[in-house]
């Protein structure tokens, strides 16, 4: 029989990593929830909780909904950890794309506040989880963020990953991490993501680590799931993470200079604050054939399509403005210096025949934007379905769609999402090298 891995997610939304390690129904999101998956994962805990709504939880109706008799925690996880902590399990694996709203690629990065961000912040409740359960504390960790958390915030490039590693490092874990683009790897959707292993000191990833250094790169769990083309040793950039967090948090990679760079590469290890990374090169040549991996394959015949979502010839010209190259004279509140804004044209309609633009949170509603998704298929321009949203981050056909839910409200949910196919990848790789 095989031994179960005790999963807390965390950050949970409507169930993105429980749908990559457990599936839907014993089905697995790489076949469209079409073939069996076998998998170790077990989901023992869950917490889910959006602050700037208190007082009704979308996503956690949602999550509630799919998955009734889960013991699921709809509470702030910061009351939870400070007054609830005994109601966390222990659990061998802690799963969590934390709150990456600081860090979006929907705003500028000057206005991204890193770890010192109103949500970003939630990055130490799961410092404060593996500290407080001490030597009960996971052997592994997944969590996923966008990829500019590499190379925030913008006057101390690097920051924010540096005071993470330096944090787990100091808890006794050693790290993999790897910026992956799910549409280069065969899946239907250009979202661009940083994915962060962490391996507790007493497992045989971390030895590894230990005895191979730079050369665990060339056979990590993230280059076992998502290939990378092979590189020189040579290479790679080493450096060390220096001084308590508050010295990191203050003087780590300071400068003013706007051509500062992050030394945190696309792909890397951490051990002991020692780290090494590379900016890598996708081998794509042995990607795997996917239910939908175009834009065009999750399209719902246009007799499915309600008007709402239809554009008519008159409004296709809001579209036609939105989209297109613009220079606006703007002003800096702080300052009053006046500067000019532009922006180039870019296609009027998505390609059908290629993975799609990254969803983005304000996906839905009727107004027209620069970027939301517009298709024509046939004669018919228009915005996408939420069934089609949720088949381009690989979850189950209507899973956000529930009484009280409104389309909007199901594209915000995905464009708050992850690609579950790239989480069910690096499970399937993490439990084979663990052998379970």
């Amino acid at each position: 029989m095989m031994k179960k891995i005790k999963v807390v997610e965390l950050f949970a939304g409507v169930g993105g990593f429980r749908l990559g390690l457990e599936g839907w129904d014993n089905k697995s999101a790489s076949s469209g929830y079409e073939k069996d998956i076998k998998t170790p994962f077990e989901i023992i805990w869950s917490n889910q909780y959006e602050p700037l709504t208190p007082t009704i939880q979308h996503a956690n109706l949602v999550y509630k909904n799919r998955w009734p008799n889960s013991n699921h925690s709809c509470e702030d996880i910061a009351h939870v950890v400070e007054n609830k902590f005994d109601t966390i399990p222990d659990h061998d694996l802690l799963v969590g794309g934390f709150p990456c709203q600081d860090y979006s690629v929907a705003t500028t990065l000057k206005k991204s506040q890193g770890l010192i961000g109103k949500k970003g912040v939630l990055w130490w409740q799961i410092e404060r989880i593996l500290r407080k359960k001490g030597e009960r504390s996971p052997s592994y960790l997944i969590l996923e963020n966008v990829d500019r958390l590499l190379s925030s915030p913008v006057k101390q490039r690097g920051r924010d990953f540096a005071i993470m590693l330096a944090s787990l490092s100091d808890l006794g874990y050693a790290v993999e991490w790897r910026i992956i683009n799910a549409a280069e790897y065969g899946m239907p959707q250009r979202r661009k993501r940083v994915f962060i292993i962490a391996y507790k000191k007493n497992t045989n990833i971390y030895k590894e680590i230990s005895s191979q250094k730079e050369l665990f790169l060339k056979d990590g769990i993230l280059n076992n799931a998502f290939a990378i083309k092979d590189f020189n040793i040579k290479d790679i950039t080493k450096g060390k993470i220096e001084g308590s967090l508050n010295k990191i948090s203050s003087k780590f990679n300071y400068a003013h200079k706007k051509n500062a760079k992050s030394p945190f590469l696309k792909s890397g290890i951490m051990i002991n604050r020692l780290f090494y990374c590379i900016d890598n090169e996708v081998d794509n040549s042995k990607n795997i054939l996917y239910k939908y991996s175009t834009l065009g394959d999750v399209l719902e015949p246009n007799k499915n399509v309600p008007n709402e979502f239809k554009i008519s010839k008159e409004n296709l010209h809001k579209w036609e403005i939105e989209k297109g190259a613009k220079k606006i004279l703007r002003t800096n509140k702080e300052t009053g210096y006046k500067y000019w804004f532009s922006e180039g044209k870019m296609s009027l309609i998505d390609d059908l025949n290629k993975a799609s633009r990254t969803i983005i949170t304000a996906e839905g509603g009727k107004s027209a934007s620069r970027f939301k998704h517009l298709i024509k298929n046939g004669r018919t321009y228009r915005r996408l379905l939420p069934i089609e949203l949720e088949r381009l981050n690989m979850f189950p056909d209507n899973h956000t769609k529930l009484e009280g839910i409104t389309n909007t409200k199901r594209a915000f949910f995905m464009g708050n999402a992850l690609v579950v196919g790239v989480i069910e990848k690096i499970g399937e790789i993490l439990a084979n090298r663990i052998k379970i």
